[in-house]
């Protein structure tokens, strides 16, 4: 039912320079792949198999990896080299690439709308690499896909996090529906501890429904003088529905060094060795 996702990649990675001057953080490896194939490869799972970039200047490491290198194939043919391509091959198989450059930075919202001309006219996975996800089971999209099914809306994934860390997130309130789902009645964009609605916030995975881009043509700037998509999303929930799914798997916020670190830790001790 979902065959599109889209990756919005065109941030500027501040956080990790001088690293991130020369090349995207998206780019950063986990261990021996970089974050943005850990999302891809989610993305393929979940039936999603168009995949769409929002990049901006000095991104060209993302449209290059996820394309042919004749140079390196031709260098390392024959040799036990060759498995280490295996993965990327595997994706560049089963997915079809397309990008499009946000010029200016102006929040989420504004880089979702930049997407549009990638999207046309139907619900639609969105994929926020520095939120890196690992599951046993179904990936966060694979579980997101499944309740789309049944409720045709737009669904944000969601985590717990601790009451004095809800600055950095969106944060929802709403009404539960199940064990792990709430129809969303309040969403917020970072507030202050003694503001936030709850402790539930939002992560780097959403499925949107195609309304979204004109409630986000309409949705003026707001925190940070950015168009935020949690504004937007609001809109949306009170016109219609969204729900707020608290997943199953475990995340790692790879936009922050620490964050990033403990991911590659975990990766190298359990899934590489």
């Amino acid at each position: 039912m979902i065959g599109k996702c889209l990756f919005p990649v065109a941030g500027y990675g501040t956080r990790f320079l001088p690293a991130t001057k020369s090349m995207p953080k998206e780019m950063l490896p986990v261990v021996n792949k970089p974050l943005v194939q850990y999302g891809v490869e989610e993305a393929i799972e979940a039936g999603m198999s168009t995949i769409g970039f929002v990049t901006g200047r000095g991104k060209r490491a993302i449209a290059d990896y996820f394309d042919i290198s004749y140079e390196l194939e031709h260098q390392i043919a024959g040799s036990d080299k060759e498995a280490s391509l295996e993965g990327i091959r595997r994706l560049l198989d089963r997915g079809v690439f397309t990008m499009v450059r946000q010029r200016e930075m102006k929040g989420l919202g504004h880089a979702i709308l930049t997407g549009e001309p990638l999207l046309g006219n139907e619900p639609f996975g969105v994929v926020l690499s520095d939120d890196l996800c690992l599951n046993e089971g179904p990936g966060v999209l694979t579980q997101m896909a499944e309740l789309f099914r049944q409720f045709r809306c737009s669904i944000v994934a969601i985590q717990e996090v601790p009451m004095e860390s809800v600055s950095n997130y969106g944060v929802i309130a709403g009404e539960p529906l199940k064990n792990g789902l709430y129809r969303v009645e309040d969403m917020v964009e970072k507030p202050a501890p003694q503001d936030a609605p709850s402790n539930l916030a939002i992560i780097g995975r959403y499925i949107l429904t195609p309304d979204i881009f004109d409630i986000i043509r309409e949705t003026p700037p707001g925190k940070n003088d950015e168009v935020q998509l949690t504004d937007t999303l609001l809109t949306q929930a009170e016109r219609g529905c969204v729900l707020a799914y608290k997943f199953e798997g475990r995340r790692f916020d790879c936009g922050s060094v620490s964050g990033y670190i403990e991911a590659v830790n975990f990766v190298y001790e359990n899934v590489y060795l």
